[in-house]
């Protein structure tokens, strides 16, 4: 049996904060669809020359009210970046708190402006330590 990865869903309170968090990551709204009807907007961002793998932020036009108190657990989104310090550095730069930074060159966590984790990796070989970062403390949860 074959299985195909599509997307992953995340629910959002303010859609605009939000893809503007995503977009520091460099991704960008690859499809929008608007429902009157159902009074939401899904819209969908992914890496651009990786189209094939978006996150889906969905946003209820007249707030989460009413909705299971569940609805948002989520454990984290993953993305691969080629400077793991530069990209904190951006981050930061942006007023996004690093939770837990990447002390050790490989793995840093942020959170969207809903609170979702988000897991940032050093694509191949870890860096060497750096300053701020190798002696920065962890922040909140991640």
């Amino acid at each position: 049996m074959k299985i195909k990865y599509l997307h992953t869903m995340i629910r959002v309170l303010d859609l605009e904060k939000t893809m503007a968090f995503f977009a520091l990551l460099g991704l960008k709204e690859t499809k929008r669809y608007d429902s009157e009807e159902g009074r939401f907007t899904l819209l969908y961002m992914a890496p651009e020359d990786q189209p094939e793998c978006p996150i889906e932020l969905t946003w209820n036009w007249d707030g989460d009210d009413g909705l299971p108190s569940d609805s948002r657990h989520f454990g984290h989104l993953a993305f691969g970046v080629e400077n793991i310090y530069e990209m904190c550095q951006k981050l930061q730069d942006a007023g996004i708190t690093i939770n837990r930074p990447p002390r050790d060159g490989h793995m840093a966590f942020v959170r969207t402006p809903d609170n979702i984790s988000v897991e940032l990796l050093q694509m191949g070989d870890r860096l060497e330590p750096q300053e701020p970062w190798a002696s920065m403390e962890s922040t909140g949860h991640w």
